[in-house]
């Protein structure tokens, strides 16, 4: 219930206030400024996760990082949508406050998106004034009338060669004097600082120290009529000074080049050849001479693709590519072809120079690294590396496009098991299978590769949902046929989790972890099946963590605490023992209660010392409570995974050493998964225990995979009826049925029976009726504390 003081304190801000509850970071309250914002209810704002009002994908990261608790007090600017359509830019600062044991994020928000917009307008004025400076080939020098430098551009400082330190001071004396000491020789001395600026056009040339030859053009600058300084232009000339000497050189280095040379005519006839021209295509001179561009691209040349050619050089200057040719001899060879386009002082094309480079041992030597690098050695298939590449080309061509595809995250299930049971070597047999089918079940512009060990990532090009969801029915399909692998048949099955492009991720990192997220997901509810990546599974992902995080803090902490639920005999209404609960009082988080972390101990792990701590706990309370002449049986629950470690059985006979408790006011319970999972190992364990004399009893029984086999073998002293079976009594026949079974059944197997969840006076009254011998619930108590227990200890009737 939240406190009204809270909801008081949120309507009385001028800014809009969400109340977010921490662990599933869902919007309790909400003030009215934080609807009037988007223009929607307030009550459309009440339990609506947050993650459900992220308008970005950074937004997305924000709540991670609130999920994860990296930050008690969090600042930043993002975007909400308005329900018209329209996006508002927010500031937002969450905070986490603490108060009468509650826990909650604040998190207040402020429009400011006319502020932003009004910067936004002023940022693209002075970024396009900047541009247009920044266009010009040559460099521009902007000075008032006192010759103060106004502006210039990065072509001026490059042309000068301006240390970065001196453009920083924007120290005008110490530029200008760089700018002298740079010159050489010049036709006249316009940069001087004394004398009147002539508001004239002027010209001049300057010869560098540096070897560059500039041409200096003077302009007056005025605005509304009147002069406010000059513009001075600047343009290297040296390359058109240079232009004879360059044209010698490259006429040796013409001859001399190792690479073949040719120069065509605006007809794309060859005028000019050199010696390695001749050596690579086996045609003498004469017979160069003779031919036309396509000849000798013959391979890749016709009207069409020379039209293409010449575009790209005359939009881009040049065109290469890598190319397959035929020797006069009619060998091919492959090598890069490169054409550049020769222009005169009106930029006409006069020529085209061609080069050609011969990459035929290069080829064959990159594609046997190419299959080493790229392909995995065990399957063939491609591995992380070139999947990694084809993704991040797939992503550039689905961009430019706007095309989607998907990323399927494949894993084996139970493959472990082959590995250890048959051996890695037809593990490795099963994996090559495996690739085959997965090839099988895709087109040709698709890709099947492998991560490694049992995981394996499908790409399905050009797909939607559906599709996508056609692909993954068929691989599971293809995987459940039958395997055959050295005379032993068996059926193999996998989970796969789905990420789409790009709704759930515009990077190869982003879409591999969401697509295997989604396969968690599937691992945990089954397996054997697909499913489609969800926002929410991060954010769930990440609270799993930290909860996982706060778990292993609160047990070295000894923030843990117990309860105990009376448990009553039915006929004497005496509390004859207790269950022992466990409770969680988290600092930050507030209650957790144990259906929220149970469930991620069991998944990570961490339930085996929890459940241990739970034992000890447990014996030293019922141990103290022997010594009190308190005759109670104390109740733990045991987890599968705490059951199945070794040494299980000692660590519980070292518990009531240590506490001298008697083992039979110790009572164990048990869920059928556990006995059942492996019979054989369950029956010596359980065969153990009988021996120290604790009680054994079936937890939840008829809930699970129950079997009377166990039953007759295993020495159980005790089944509990689950609350699913009483809560409905009187009114469902059934659950009154199945409740006397199992009453019958027990006393048949001279076992006790316990109903838990008992709430009401009728159910009591027909499980006294039915033979029922104990209850635990609502009806007679809470789990409590250790003090209230003993004061309803206290109060109870003698016997």
């Amino acid at each position: 219930m939240m406190n009204p003081n809270w909801l008081a304190f949120i309507e009385g801000m001028l800014d809009a206030v969400w109340l977010v509850d921490p662990i599933d970071l869902c919007i309790i309250a909400a003030n009215q400024p934080a609807a009037d914002m988007i223009g929607v209810e307030r009550n459309w704002l009440i339990g609506k996760p947050v993650i459900d009002l992220a308008c970005t994908p950074e937004d997305l990261f924000f709540w991670e990082d609130v999920a994860m608790g990296l930050s008690n007090e969090i600042h930043s600017e993002t975007l909400l949508n308005h329900q018209d359509g329209s996006s508002l830019h927010v500031q937002r600062r969450v905070t986490l406050i603490r108060s009468d044991n509650a826990v909650l994020y604040i998190v207040a928000i402020r429009d400011v998106t006319e502020q932003r917009n009004a910067e936004k307008e002023l940022e693209r004025l002075i970024a396009e004034l900047r541009a247009t400076l920044e266009s010009s080939a040559d460099g521009l020098l902007v000075t008032d009338l006192n010759h103060a430098i106004r502006a210039y551009n990065q072509t001026f400082a490059g042309l000068w060669d301006m240390p970065v330190a001196l453009l920083t001071e924007r120290n005008d004396a110490a530029i200008y004097e760089w700018i002298n000491q740079s010159i050489a020789t010049r036709t006249e001395n316009t940069l001087t600082r004394s004398g009147n600026a002539r508001l004239v056009q002027s010209t001049e040339t300057l010869t560098l120290k540096s070897g560059r030859i500039l041409e200096c053009i003077s302009l007056p600058q005025y605005a509304r009529g009147q002069a406010i300084g000059k513009v001075y232009t600047y343009r290297d000339i040296s390359e058109h000074v240079a232009n004879e000497a360059r044209l010698q050189l490259a006429s040796k280095v013409f001859e001399a080049s190792l690479n073949a040379i040719f120069i065509t005519d605006t007809h794309h006839q060859i005028i000019a050849a050199n010696p390695s021209c001749e050596n690579l295509t086996g045609y003498t001179q004469a017979e160069l001479l003779g031919l036309k561009l396509c000849d000798l691209f013959f391979l890749h040349c016709d009207d069409d693709k020379l039209s293409e050619m010449m575009a790209q050089i005359d939009n881009q200057g040049y065109w290469e590519a890598e190319l397959w040719n035929r020797h006069k001899n009619g060998e091919t060879y492959l090598c890069v072809a490169s054409v550049v386009r020769v222009q005169d002082q009106f930029h006409k094309t006069t020529h085209h120079l061609c080069f050609l480079k011969d990459l035929t041992e290069t080829h064959v030597a990159k594609k046997r690294i190419e299959e080493l690098a790229y392909n995995d050695v065990l399957t063939g298939l491609p591995n992380r590396l070139l999947l990694t590449q084809q993704i991040e080309r797939t992503i550039n061509l689905a961009k430019r496009n706007q095309t989607s595809f998907a990323i399927l995250f494949l894993d084996l299930d139970h493959f472990k098991k082959i590995n250890d049971s048959l051996g890695h070597q037809f593990g490795d047999q099963v994996l090559v299978e495996v690739a085959q089918r997965l090839k099988g079940c895709i087109r040709e512009i698709d890709m099947a590769s492998r991560l490694g060990g049992d995981e394996f990532v499908l790409m399905i090009e050009q797909t939607d949902a559906r599709g996508v969801e056609i692909s993954a029915k068929r691989v599971l399909d293809a995987l459940t046929q039958p395997f055959f692998v050295n005379e032993i048949n068996f059926t193999v099955t996998c989970s796969i989790g789905i990420a789409l492009y790009p709704e759930d991720g515009e990077t190869y990192d982003d879409l591999i972890k969401n697509a295997d997220s989604a396969m968690y997901h599937v691992k945990e509810r089954g397996r054997s099946d697909f499913r489609f990546y969800q926002p929410q599974m991060n954010i769930g992902l990440l609270a799993r963590m930290k909860l996982d995080y706060a778990m292993r803090q609160a047990l070295e902490n000894k923030q843990f605490r117990l309860h105990y639920q009376p448990q009553v005999d039915l006929k004497t209404g005496r509390i004859i023992g207790a269950e022992a609960l466990i409770r969680w009082q988290d600092d930050e988080l507030g209650n957790i209660s144990p259906g929220q972390f149970i469930p991620i101990a069991e998944e990570t792990g961490v339930i085996v010392p929890i459940g241990n701590w739970v034992l000890r706990e447990a014996v030293k309370q019922a141990s103290l409570w022997h010594s009190q002449n308190r005759q109670l049986v104390v109740a733990i629950n045991v987890s599968a995974l705490q059951f199945q470690q070794t040494g299980f059985v000692e660590s519980v006979a070292a518990a009531l050493q240590e506490y001298s408790l008697p083992a039979a006011q110790l009572e164990l319970e048990l869920t059928e998964s556990i006995l059942i999972r492996d019979a054989e190992d369950a029956l010596q364990r359980l065969q153990a225990l009988s021996v120290l004399g604790v009680s054994l009893s079936v937890d939840d029984f008829g809930t699970g995979y129950s079997s009377l086999n166990y039953l007759k073998r295993f020495p159980l002293n005790k089944l509990k009826i689950d609350r699913s079976f009483v809560q409905d009594i009187p009114d469902d026949e059934s659950d009154m049925a199945i409740a006397t079974a199992i009453i019958n059944l027990s006393h048949a197997l001279n076992l006790k029976v316990i109903a838990e969840g008992v709430e009401t006076g009728t159910q009591q009254a027909f499980l006294l009726a039915a033979g029922c011998d104990e209850l635990q619930g609502f009806l007679f108590a809470p789990a409590l504390c250790v003090e209230e227990f003993e004061q309803l200890l206290a109060v109870q009737t003698p016997a």
